[in-house]
Order: structure tokens, then sequence, then C-alpha cells
């Protein structure tokens, strides 16, 4: 890169935040704006990364203001009436989407490259667990925080592998050139951006036709698409319940553990141990371990990864286990998403009573999915809705969490404030509590544990 400096509207996100943290451990000026200070934004500022939390063009700081040498970086929740990003337009600055950014290091390293409807943060955090820990190595680009390494950045002195999430958001996938790539999920999101499901499926058969001629495909079986790759481009398939090229068999599940089998096609890998114990991270984790498996990591190296894994933050974390109760905090915010996680604390948990706390996750997407939101929530004994987090949205006449609530067919379903949470809680007995949502309920998490430890 050409710049010195490196300005990030939208740094808190979690994508955001991983490529300030890339340029600042390459030395050079990095600050930022956005609207929350965040505990993630919090460890930006311990690392040495100026933000300011007001939409103010005088915040910007003087070295940020020479167009010569700054890169702006935005992400696509900034509005596009942001007073810095009309800013930064008006004065011919190179402004660049996040994708555009992880796009030019793809096509400069080995792009491993992990996209899909839901799955592809832990997929992509495993995959980079499992070559961190062995003798091949690699940098990351994660759409979570590891919990192994306390980051969201991995980066290697010794290895051109990176691992990205691809993010299919406003087709921000489609700037990336990646050498291998995984394709977890194609169900219905984002149709405010594509229109149909059709459009939708079409983007990630684009995706995977960016694949480098040397590279591969690696997709779970069964999909509803028809993967465009170059000529070259090796396609294999992935599956937690049947026989593809890569497989799980021999699951156990039992006493908190789940152990199963790794096939593919030229080894096997017996009694698999799973560091993060739940269904679904058996297809997450047959995936990873393909990846793994291509680049070279060996079968002990994948052994004693795939049992180390400690996961991600916000996917399937357990905050509070005790005699009362057990609490544990997702990211989920796809119908799938839910039911996928809802089904995985049944199978854990399946005499216990059940509380969900849910942030539906946008107006668009509650508009399209609220049915489907409802289906899934109604696997809960009990559900609290909170108001609709609007991220980069302007609200919708008539879609409101309450178009949920009412196909919702638990008995014990509520609406209720953020700021009334906590006490509405304390006057609730439940086994298990989850909340679950991508905005900003993980802010209320720590207040939740409290009401929960003191009821």
């Amino acid at each position: 890169m050409k710049y010195k400096n490196f300005y990030f509207l939208g740094i808190g996100g979690i994508g955001m935040s991983a490529i300030a943290r890339y340029f600042k451990s390459k030395g050079h000026n990095v600050a930022g704006y956005d609207r929350t200070r965040s505990a993630l934004c919090r460890a930006l500022e311990d690392e040495g990364i100026n933000i300011h939390y007001e939409e103010d063009i005088r915040l910007i700081e003087p070295e940020y203001r020479n167009t010569q040498d700054t890169l702006v970086v935005f992400t696509p929740a900034i509005p596009v009436d942001n007073q810095e990003l009309v800013y930064f337009k008006n004065n011919g600055f190179t402004i660049e989407k996040r994708a555009q950014v992880l796009g030019e290091i793809t096509r400069t390293e080995r792009g491993l490259c992990v996209a899909g409807t839901h799955g592809k943060t832990t997929t992509s955090s495993m995959t980079a667990h499992l070559l961190k820990q062995s003798h091949v190595d690699c940098n990351a680009f994660l759409g979570g925080i590891s919990q192994n390494y306390e980051s969201n950045l991995l980066l290697s002195d010794r290895s051109d592998l990176v691992v990205i999430e691809a993010d299919e958001f406003d087709r921000s996938f489609h700037q990336l050139s990646p050498y291998m790539a995984v394709v977890t999920a194609v169900d219905a999101d984002h149709l405010d951006i594509y229109g149909t499901h059709e459009a939708y499926i079409e983007s990630f058969e684009h995706f995977t036709s960016l694949i480098q001629p040397a590279g591969c495909l690696v997709m779970k079986k069964g999909l509803a698409m028809n993967p465009r790759v170059q000529n070259g481009v090796k396609i294999y398939t992935y599956s937690a319940t049947e026989k593809a090229d890569f497989y799980a068999e021999n699951i156990k599940i039992g006493n908190g553990e789940i152990h199963f089998d790794f096939v593919a096609p030229n080894t096997r890998i017996n009694d698999i141990s799973l560091g993060v114990p739940v269904m679904v991270n058996i297809e997450n984790g047959v995936a990873a371990m393909a990846i793994a498996h291509l680049n070279g990591v060996n079968d002990e190296e994948i052994r004693e990864a795939m049992a180390t894994f400690k996961g991600t933050n916000r996917r399937f974390n357990f905050i509070l286990k005790n005699e009362k109760c057990v609490l544990i905090d997702d990211y989920a915010h796809h119908p799938e998403e839910l039911k996928a996680c809802i089904s995985s604390i049944r199978n854990l948990y399946p005499d216990k009573k059940i509380l969900g706390i849910f942030q539906p996750h946008l107006f668009t997407r509650t508009r399209d999915f609220y049915k489907d939101f409802a289906k899934s929530l109604s696997l809960l004994n009990g559900v609290i809705l909170l108001p609709i987090y609007p991220a980069r949205e302007k609200p919708i006449p008539g879609i409101t969490s309450k178009v949920i609530l009412d196909e919702i067919t638990a008995e014990d379903k509520s609406l209720c404030l953020k700021e009334e949470l906590c006490e509405k809680l304390k006057d609730t007995d439940y086994d298990v509590y989850i909340t679950i949502g991508a905005g900003d309920i993980e802010l209320l998490v720590p207040q939740v544990k409290n009401a929960l430890e003191t009821r």
C-alpha cells in the first residue's frame, strides 16, 4: 500500500477493526470514527488507535486531511449522508470499501475465503486455528474475536496464506480473488440488496468464478447453486450428514462432548474431539479440516487443533453456568441461524426450560423473514423481543418486533425495551437463557448476567 495514513469510517465493526489492526501492525497511522464506543473500540484505543464517536469533520486529525497520503476505508453500514464520508468524497480522497482493501490483499497473498449465509465466522476461525497450530501457519482476517487468540487478526511472518471471511452483503465478496473458497450455505438473506433469492444465489455463483485457476472450491453438499469456476479449479463437497468428498462419520454425543471421524478422499482421522461441542460445528469443522488438509496440515495436527479450538466471541458462548441457570450468548441473526442455535441448546439441555432474548437486526430483514423468525423462536419455551436494531436503515412503517411476536406460538412471549430488560428478568424462572442478535445486544450481556446471578 502506498498510503501512510488509514482512516476508517465504522472502525468498530468486526471486519473493519481487523484491517485497522493490520495496517497499524505494518507501522501506518490509523484512526477512525464510530458511533458507539464498544469493547472492541476500547481495545483499539488501547492499541494506540485514535477514535472519536461524534460525526464531526472537525474531529478528523490534520494528518488524515492529506489526500495523497490518506486512504479512507468505509463500511456499507455508514449512511451515504454521513458528514465525514461526504467531506472525504467532496475533497478528492481515495475511498475504498473494506472488501476492496481485502481484495487487494488476496491478490498479493493466497486467500482462503469462507462465504455463506451462516457458518462463515466459525468456519473461518476454525480454519485459521488449524493452520496456525500446524507447521503451515497463516494470516487471518476474522469476522469475530477468536477465543484462542483474543483477536480478529492473526499475522504470520512465514506464510502467505490468509484466511478471510467473505461477506456477501452489498456483493462485497466480489472484490476478492480467492486461492481457495468455501461456501457453507445460500439460504436467502439481504433481500434489500438482492431483491430475490435467485439473485442472491447467482451472487455466490459469481463469487466462485473468481477462484484462481490453480485453486479449489469446497462447498456444502446439496446447495441449491451451480458454481461457475475457471478451468483448473477443483470442486469438492463436504457434509456432516452424508457421504461427500469430505464428511463426518460415527458421530457420538454425550457428557457434553462430541466426537466423530473425519473422512477425506485420501485419509481418515478417527475420533476427532470437537472443541466447542455444538452440533452445527461438526459441519463447520468438516469444512475447516478440508481446507487445512488441502493446504498440507497433517492428520495429527488436525486432531490436536480441533480439540483445542475454543470458539469465537458471540458464537454460542457460555457466559454463566451455576446451580440456578445457564446463560449463553450468540450472534445468530438469520432464521436458520436461530434454528441451529436453539436446536443445539435443545440437544445439550433436552429437559430444561429455555428463554430466548432476541434483538432483531434490520427492518428489511424483519420485514422479509418475520414469519421464519417466529417459527425458529417458537422452539423456545419463552421469548422476549427487544426493539429492532436499525444499523444502517431507516424505519419501515408497520415493521416492528411485534410482527414477529404475533406469529410466535410459545405461550410466554413479550416485548421489552432494552432499559427494562434486567428488571423483567428478575421475575423469570428458566433453566437456560440465551441472548441472541447481531446488534448492540452484546452490550447488555454483562447486565443480564448480573441480573440472573442476583435473582
